[in-house]
């Protein structure tokens, strides 16, 4: 099961909560995946899901708000291996009606695109409402992978009010378009923790959350091994060249011309060529602290030069 399907799973078994409440998720879902079919007189109103769980949450809303018994309409799609469809129709011309002029999609007879101000105006309805979009037309990448939320809406101006309506929340979504549609969208992982809290959606908020803790430590702790290897390299890198200038000495003036501090160091270092700056340092006699070891390293790999130039 994906984690976007858990999700709404989670969600459909949520209670319906206030009628205000119920008015908005049930708007949004006739908004986003619901059309009506006009044959003369005669209105039709479906709204369709590929989810079960979703199936029936539409049609108790249906039921608890309008006690109308909407028909429920299995169909299967023509590709082999995807899932049923589910269409929850209304075909009563008059329950349509009632329907459409309860939830502000009809006035005077007409439809109409605006979104109920109640809606608007109201915390909870925009809740409801968000909730019944993702529910309807919604998806979410797999924490493991991406972060990724996104809505689909047929119509620009829709996609721009959940924008908005997520705004409210300090959710700051963005739009973009899809094939011959519109995304609202969040691609942050923090914004999308606050809309899964938004909508009701909170044991997948935790497995969220969780899998973001522990990529964030498997990417600090990658960036610290990563740290440690470029430092282990620059430190052996730096050893070679050490030793090279050192054996360049030896071999044209040797060792023993080195001034005893220079020498003392240009033998450890041939000795333990392992060794960071600050554990030669240790090994002197005197000890001494890595910034006098690499000056003293410079002094040597200028001397090994300047010997390499008259050659």
């Amino acid at each position: 099961m994906t984690y976007a399907l858990q999700t709404k799973n989670e969600l459909s078994r949520k209670e319906l909560g206030d009628s205000c409440c119920q008015v908005a998720e049930l708007t949004a879902f006739i908004r986003l995946s619901g059309n009506v079919q006009i044959s003369g007189k005669r209105l039709t109103l479906n709204v369709v899901t590929s989810n079960p769980a979703v199936a029936r949450r539409i049609f108790q809303l249906f039921k608890q708000i309008f006690n109308l018994n909407s028909e429920l309409l299995v169909r299967k799609k023509i590709r082999l291996r995807k899932n049923n469809i589910y269409l929850i129709r209304i075909s009563e011309p008059g329950g349509v009606r009632q329907v459409l002029t309860r939830l502000g999609l009809m006035r005077e007879g007409a439809l109409v695109q605006e979104l109920n101000e109640q809606i608007r105006r109201k915390k909870c309805c925009r809740r409801a409402y968000l909730r019944g979009a993702f529910l309807a037309a919604g998806s979410v990448s797999n924490p493991e992978n991406s972060y990724h939320l996104e809505i689909y809406t047929d119509y620009q101006h829709q996609a721009e009010e959940l924008v908005e309506m997520m705004k409210t929340f300090g959710a700051h979504a963005k739009v973009t378009t899809r094939k011959n549609g519109f995304l609202a969208y969040l691609k942050d992982s923090e914004q999308i923790v606050a809309f899964l809290n938004v909508i009701g959606a909170h044991s997948a908020l935790l497995n969220f959350e969780n899998v973001r803790i522990l990529k964030d430590i498997r990417n600090r702790i990658n960036r610290l091994i990563n740290f440690e290897t470029a430092n282990v390299n620059k430190t052996v890198e730096a050893a070679v060249k050490q030793a090279e200038s050192i054996r360049a000495i030896n071999d044209t003036i040797g060792l023993d011309s080195l001034d005893p501090p220079l020498r003392q160091l240009a033998r450890l270092r041939i000795e333990h060529p392992e060794a960071s700056l600050q554990e030669l340092g240790e090994m002197l006699d005197p000890p001494l602290g890595k910034s006098g070891v690499n000056h003293r390293m410079r002094k040597i790999e200028k001397m090994a030069q300047n010997l390499g130039k008259k050659r």
